[in-house]
């Protein structure tokens, strides 16, 4: 056990502290596994969430399609910090056994569950919140608990930020959020620097040409021609336009076109993304190639197109240095070396991203893997399970990087982002 030391001299633990808060962890994750609720949808969870913060002494705000705020004021003059947790779950019907065997609890809602550890999230988030509210002493100015919903599909954040920046009258002055992973072991965590978790492009394409006849090719003009040398293109973009040190996938998830083996169609479909951890250097760049090879094919090939879903690329999440390394200093020294680890960034996408753009802040990893307990399938599968004894690391995790930022006196260098948070918070994947 490590001891952490808050600016006004008070000894506190952070894991110790979890550790005796964790049947209540536990108690929390498994009702919000057991009773998961989709994007947008999440109204008996916000109502629980809402009831149970009152209960510890918060008075949530709840701000309609958009999620949960609550304050933890210490008394005392200082800076602000916004910790965030999603509610949403996932229209994926659950296996009742992971990798390896029955699960210690299983959603009730059929087809829907929490098949990416928002369960989780909520879980420690309420469990800093309980130590942090009995321990004011230990740190200064105050803590906002924001309880995003919709996050799997990106829609209430369109709400719920620009709530926090124009109504709520919250000075926020740094960010923080943490996500569990598969391929963790359960007790270990990590705060890195840098771009962690993916940006997103998006986008469905229609494409229309001219029917016609297999026997006679030459008297039409075919999309899937045109869709084929357009692939081709958009396969070989990153090998030829985009530097080598440079992180950037792209992948079609359908495409759709005809009935007839001997009739040419008159239109086909497809749609994709893109991924990077760099949009200025790799996400622009792609989403620019996309719309010159639409044009310059779609004109070669005598068709034309439609772009029917393409909303502005969500950024990378990007982790503050100065934040990443006043928290790996601060969980070091609370939850050992050896719980600390520095996985390789994931590419999947999170919309804690457009609050990096706000505030300075970090997105943490939270271990929950156990090949002993069948706890590894991946996030978004039926299997996903996690070993709830990883929940201590994180809880303790989100009150030392808590504390740290709070207590810190020093600078953050950031320069937030000049676009406007309505605009913002539209982008999506």
């Amino acid at each position: 056990m490590r001891e952490s030391r808050s600016g006004k001299g008070t000894i506190m633990n952070p894991l110790a502290l979890a550790e005796a808060e964790y049947n209540e962890t536990v108690r929390l994750r498994r009702h919000f596994h057991e009773y998961p609720e989709l994007s947008n949808q999440e109204v008996h969870t916000i109502d629980f969430l809402e009831k149970y913060l009152q209960s510890l002494g918060i008075a949530p705000v709840n701000i309609p399609d958009a999620g949960l705020i609550g304050v933890i004021d210490s008394g005392k003059p200082g800076k602000t910090l916004l910790m965030r947790a999603d509610t949403d779950a996932l229209p994926i019907a659950e296996n009742p056994r992971n990798l390896l065997r029955p699960k210690a609890c299983v959603s009730r809602v059929a087809g829907c569950s929490h098949a990416c550890g928002h369960d989780a999230h909520m879980a420690m988030l309420l469990t800093a919140a309980r130590i942090l509210m009995a321990h004011k002493e230990a740190f200064k100015g105050r803590v906002v608990l924001c309880f995003e919903r919709g996050e799997e599909e990106n829609g209430d954040i369109q709400n719920l930020l620009p709530w926090i920046v124009h109504r709520s009258g919250l000075a926020i002055d740094g960010c923080y959020a943490t996500h569990v992973r598969w391929d963790m072991p359960a007790g270990t965590v990590s705060i890195m620097p840098g771009g962690v978790m993916a940006g997103g492009i998006s986008f469905i394409v229609e494409l229309k040409g001219t029917f016609g006849h297999g026997a006679r090719p030459d008297l039409a003009n075919s999309p899937i021609d045109c869709f084929h040398a357009i692939y081709d293109e958009l396969s070989s973009f990153r090998m030829r336009r985009i530097d080598p040190f440079e992180c950037l996938t792209f992948s079609l998830g359908f495409v759709h076109s005809g009935k007839k083996y001997n009739v040419i169609p008159e239109t086909l479909t497809f749609g994709g993304t893109a991924r990077f951890f760099s949009y200025e250097k790799a996400g622009r760049p792609f989403e620019d190639f996309l719309h010159r090879t639409l044009e310059r094919f779609t004109a070669f090939h005598g068709c034309t197109y439609e772009i029917t879903h393409m909303p502005k690329a969500l950024y990378e999440a990007h982790n503050n240095a100065a934040c990443a390394r006043l928290g790996r200093q601060a969980i070091l020294r609370d939850l050992g070396s050896q719980a600390v680890k520095d996985p390789a960034p994931w590419m999947a996408s999170e919309s804690f991203a457009l609050f990096e753009r706000l505030y300075p802040g970090v997105l943490s990893f939270t271990g929950i893997a156990n090949a002993e307990t069948g706890c590894g399938a991946n996030h978004h599968t039926p299997e996903f399970d996690l070993d709830e004894r990883g929940l201590v690391a994180g809880s303790a995790m989100a009150v030392s990087y808590a504390l740290a930022f709070l207590n810190h006196d020093g600078e953050i260098p950031f320069t937030p982002t000049t676009e406007s948070v309505e605009e913002l918070a539209r982008r999506n994947v």
